[in-house]
């Protein structure tokens, strides 16, 4: 332990020697609070951290951190399970139940190395703190800001581990993963593992009245100790001195723990992707377009990046990027969801392709961009499997197979044209229910053009191949006749 404490107080990192997996891919934005205006400024440093490694004997480990109240915490839990798990701890030859008692342990030895990393500062912070009343002296009480920074935060987790060809997820706190399935005929299957440990979590507030915890207060407090998560990595406010904050004064025991609820299931034969979410990214989703199909949609947005980028970092960096563009535009609309995204957490998304076609760079002749479509998603709740087929229609001819070309609707109101399109199904679990979007209008909006791009004339100027002599047409009735320079225009395109 002496020396656990020695390392964690350097700069020495336990992991730098680890191979980095490369079949996985992160993406990562900071946390922004928005102005009146929709401009954004940054209201603290970074605060998650993400591990993906390879082990030996096929064992591959990978987590996304939620810290709060600083990094250190974060920082600190991605060094030392990284250690605690994959410095000779796990073995092809344990069983099922083995794998499962390594992970727990390691959560438990990471706690316990973090409190005792700050033992002495907790202890000088007690210290001073009994001098307060008798001694309030500047210097006193900037010695006991500095304290409070270094002791303070914590962080959530959510942590797979490959091993055997199985999967096994470790989740604490408000985290997310997700594994979505991709079968030969075009469907995605979205499966949540786990769920939050959080204030509206019914068996977590069961475990918490069995402590003596008003459960109810809890509910509607819908935080403890400033955090929704009722798990959680360090905080030393929620662990140590638990009795001195009003909705746990009751407690018998300590109410806020570190222990990760653990889920495993066989990848024999399974092709697609893992998500590991830090809570900041699934509620901007969640913020910007409600939580009953947030998990069908990112990993629509998952399958489109990946269709469509070059590298599976680009992939998972593209797909954060579309959610903050999707809750800053929610934000400046005015509209119903509006006052839910004035501001975002940090967010991190970490992707693990499963015998799934890696990202190819996009070429003309795999039909240019794709078009984001309507999705017409049932009210269900999110524990239900709702199959979802979503229509995209490319601008050029190609043909696309088992779905890997899936998008979803980021923005509002967004035209689906064209009557001929491939389509994917997503589901997530339990009940089945089916709705499917269609398509509007003749298919001849787009003109088609062959796998070539279009060479420039004399002027400089590209052929167009949309065709906008329909709403001429109904803008001469309005108004009247055109101008010349419309009506010349060659095709009725409009002009040039």
């Amino acid at each position: 332990m002496a020396q656990r404490r020695n390392l964690s107080q350097s700069h020495q990192s336990w992991t730098d020697d680890l191979p980095v997996c490369e079949m996985c891919g992160v993406g990562t934005a900071p946390n922004c609070v928005y102005g009146a205006e929709g401009a954004g400024s940054q209201s603290h440093t970074y605060e998650d951290a993400h591990i993906r490694f390879r082990g030996e004997d096929g064992c591959s480990l990978y987590g996304v951190f939620n810290g709060y109240d600083g990094s250190k915490v974060a920082n600190f839990a991605s060094q030392f399970l990284t250690a605690e798990l994959l410095l000779g701890q796990l073995a092809t030859a344990h069983s099922d139940g083995e794998v499962r008692r390594i992970l727990t342990q390691a959560f438990d030895v990471v706690e316990k190395s973090y409190f005792e990393s700050i033992d002495d500062a907790l202890a000088e912070k007690a210290h001073l703190s009994n001098f307060l009343p008798r001694d309030g002296s500047q210097k006193v009480q900037e010695r006991l800001q500095e304290l409070e920074q270094e002791v303070c935060g914590g962080a959530t987790a959510v942590v797979a581990l490959i091993l055997n060809n199985k999967l096994y997820i470790a989740n604490m706190g408000t985290d997310r993963a997700l594994l979505c399935r991709s079968s030969s005929d075009g469907q995605n299957q979205v499966q949540q593992i786990g769920r939050a440990h959080s204030t509206d979590n019914e068996d977590e507030l069961h475990r918490l009245a069995a402590l003596g915890v008003d459960s109810v207060l809890v509910r509607q407090a819908g935080q403890i100790a400033g955090h929704r998560s009722t798990r959680r990595l360090g905080d030393y406010r929620a662990k140590i001195h638990y009795s001195d904050t009003h909705l746990l004064s009751s407690a018998k025991a300590k109410p806020i723990i570190a222990e990760p609820e653990i889920h495993s299931q066989s990848l024999e034969r399974v092709s697609g992707f893992l998500l590991l979410m830090s809570e900041g990214l699934i509620s901007a989703l969640e913020s910007a377009h409600g939580s009953e199909q947030a998990n069908q949609e990112m990993v629509a947005m998952v399958a489109a990046e990946l269709a469509q980028q070059s590298n599976l970092e680009a992939a998972a960096q593209s797909v954060v990027e579309r959610v903050k563009r999707v809750h800053h535009d929610v934000y400046v609309s005015g509209r119903q969801r509006a006052p839910f995204c004035g501001q975002h957490e940090d967010m991190t998304l970490l992707i693990r392709c499963i015998n799934y076609p890696g990202p190819d760079p996009p070429t003309p002749t795999q039909g240019g961009r794709i078009y984001p479509v309507s999705v017409p998603y049932s009210n269900s709740q999110s524990t239900s499997k709702t199959s979802v087929t979503l229509s995209l229609v490319m601008p050029s001819i190609c043909t696309l197979t088992n779905g890997t070309n899936t998008t979803s609707a980021l923005e509002e109101e967004t035209p689906t044209p064209g009557s001929q399109s491939p389509t994917t199904t997503l589901q997530s679990t339990n009940t089945h229910t089916q709705s499917s979007s269609s398509s509007s209008g003749d298919g001849s909006l787009f003109r088609q053009r062959g796998s070539q791009a279009a060479q420039p004339d004399e002027t400089g100027r590209v052929p167009p191949y949309v065709d906008f002599s329909h709403f001429y047409r109904l803008w001469g009735n309005e108004h009247g006749d055109l101008p010349s320079d419309l009506t010349s225009a060659p095709g009725g395109l409009g002009p040039q």
